[in-house]
């Protein structure tokens, strides 16, 4: 078992919040609460879902800057420009400090490049899984551990991501997070790829639910 953390999901539209609590309802230290981000009364670490520039004026990013002030924008781009020469991909996220003293940190994390359609793609599994690894990393390098995180319905505003479809691919990334192997072998790779179901057919097709696991 990894780290244990507890994640609250947040959403202002409850038929998201359904589709989450309905997909991570098997899943332990989650709550769904419908409402916006800024507005939770607790939290170690807010989920920024990003772009991949650090361009931070629109959607969640512009309440998330609102909230903290503009100079976390700045701090967020120098991140970017020192550790990824200007370009963070999809599929990685970084712990910034906020100075806020209840809310001290916010994790960065790209579902895609610059505001785009992400519906036919995996980016909000890769998004939700970085985002896990860099909590995860952060909590074993540092004293300040982060115990709560709070994070919007990844790609569900400019992704267009259908509101199923992204939580399910989150609460995907959140079962391997808290499950995750102890050794590797093709039979695994192809379970998870399975599991994943995007990837490989440049996104024309929405891949079929199939419940991989009935076949282990």
């Amino acid at each position: 078992m990894t780290e244990k953390i507890k994640l609250i999901l947040v959403a202002p539209k409850s038929s998201l919040c359904e589709a989450l609590e309905k997909r991570f309802s098997q899943l332990p230290n989650v709550d769904v609460v419908t409402g916006k981000l800024e507005n939770l009364p607790t939290f170690d670490c807010m989920v920024s879902a990003a772009n991949s520039f650090g361009l931070m004026d629109g959607g969640v990013d512009a309440a998330i800057i609102k909230f903290f002030g503009y100079d976390l924008q700045e701090r967020v781009q120098k991140r970017i420009i020192d550790e990824y020469l200007g370009e963070q991909p999809v599929g990685t996220s970084f712990i910034v400090e906020t100075n806020h003293p209840t809310h001290p940190f916010i994790a960065h994390t790209p579902t895609m490049r610059v505001p785009m359609d992400i519906a036919h793609t995996d980016n909000v599994y890769l998004a939700m899984w970085a985002m896990l690894l860099a909590v995860r990393k952060h909590n074993r390098c540092t004293e300040q551990k982060i115990k709560t995180v709070a994070c919007p319905g990844l790609g569900t505003a400019t992704g267009h991501v259908p509101y199923n479809q992204a939580a399910r691919q989150m609460a995907l990334a959140y079962e391997h997070f808290l499950s995750p192997p102890t050794y590797l072998d093709w039979r695994f790779a192809d379970k998870i790829k399975s599991r994943v179901r995007y990837g490989g057919d440049m996104g024309f097709n929405f891949p079929p639910e199939i419940d991989y696991d009935q076949f282990d």
